[in-house]
């Protein structure tokens, strides 16, 4: 670590996805739309959620702020891959290098813990409803969205800390589409394999954590759907699938890239691209298609924005 001043790389160059043109310019149109997809739909559930008074409740704040992260966690890596489709020369600075390293722990990190405070507002929800809007009262949501950007900020601090002193002193490739923190890593002139092991030790905590939080929750609230009516039940159990299922496609990936990494290089492409543009694109879908009083939701702002269309 004492070497970080010798650092004489200004900039990294970046592989990519595919090498052929064609394969590149037919990414290109794909990631293009699903990015646009992305944006769009993250931007119609905040506008629902923020102009539909049906929707003012603990659970949509979490939502809006869910597909507010999602927007960003996308957007760290999404629009420099689309357009590297269409450049022969794939280069991101050092300092460009270094932001991606830190947003893209800091937003994952925070979305986890967002996840965890989704699911503990079904388990109140569930299993106190009649105390359910005293516990989940606005104080409280705030404090766990704020919670959860604390901790993704302090994750990807101690991340950028750490990787913005090592010695880069050549090569400066990476087999990826952005800046990956274990293959910014292996690129330091300098014994790599502890810290390796240390930056996992970290991600491991927070995602081990945050996922054996989610398991407990989910627990303990399909025991109590088992026990309740078989209406309320149902209802719960729609719910929490859609939750359950976005816990699922973001963790697995997250989980197989740095706490458990198979050392794959085509696996983990496939993980990257997954979380950063699948995810913020089924969380959207799974939570409108999924949810009944979204749908409505939506039918309310397409009447409207029609009569009002008429109006003028």
């Amino acid at each position: 670590m004492d070497g970080g001043n010798q650092s004489v790389v200004s900039e990294f160059i970046l592989w990519g996805l595919a090498h052929s043109q064609n394969v590149q310019l037919l990414l290109f149109m794909m990631f293009l739309v699903l990015y646009l997809l992305i944006v769009s739909g993250n931007i119609i559930i905040l506008v629902l959620i923020t102009t539909d008074p049906h929707l003012h409740s603990p659970m949509y704040f979490l939502l809006a702020n869910l597909s507010f992260v999602d927007m960003w966690l996308s957007s760290i890596t999404t629009p420099k891959m689309i357009s590297d489709f269409l450049r022969e020369n794939k280069t991101i600075s050092f300092a460009g290098c270094m932001s991606q390293v830190f947003f893209a722990h800091c937003i994952a990190a925070g979305e986890m813990v967002l996840l965890v405070a989704m699911a503990y507002d079904r388990y109140v929800a569930i299993c106190k409803p009649l105390h359910y809007f005293t516990i989940m009262n606005l104080k409280r949501c705030t404090a766990l969205v704020l919670t959860s950007w604390i901790t993704g900020f302090i994750h990807g601090i101690s991340y950028i800390v750490v990787t913005v002193r090592l010695p880069f002193c050549g090569p400066n490739e990476i087999d990826s589409f952005f800046c990956d923190m274990p293959l910014v890593i292996k690129l330091a002139c300098m014994d790599s394999h502890d810290l390796h092991t240390l930056m996992n030790a970290d991600c491991g905590v927070v995602a081990v954590t945050c996922f054996i939080l989610l398991l407990i929750s989910y627990t303990y609230i399909l025991i109590t759907v088992r026990q309740s009516s078989k209406a309320g039940a149902s209802k719960a159990l729609s719910t929490c699938s859609a939750h359950i299922t976005v816990v699922m496609i973001f963790f697995v990936p997250c989980i197989f890239i740095y706490v458990w990494p198979l050392n794959i290089t085509w696996l983990d492409k496939f993980f990257a691209v997954f979380y950063s543009v699948f995810t913020p694109l089924l969380n959207p879908a799974i939570y409108t298609l999924r949810n009944r009083e979204m749908k409505n939701a939506m039918k309310r702002l397409k009447y409207f924005l029609s009569y009002d269309k008429k109006l003028n």
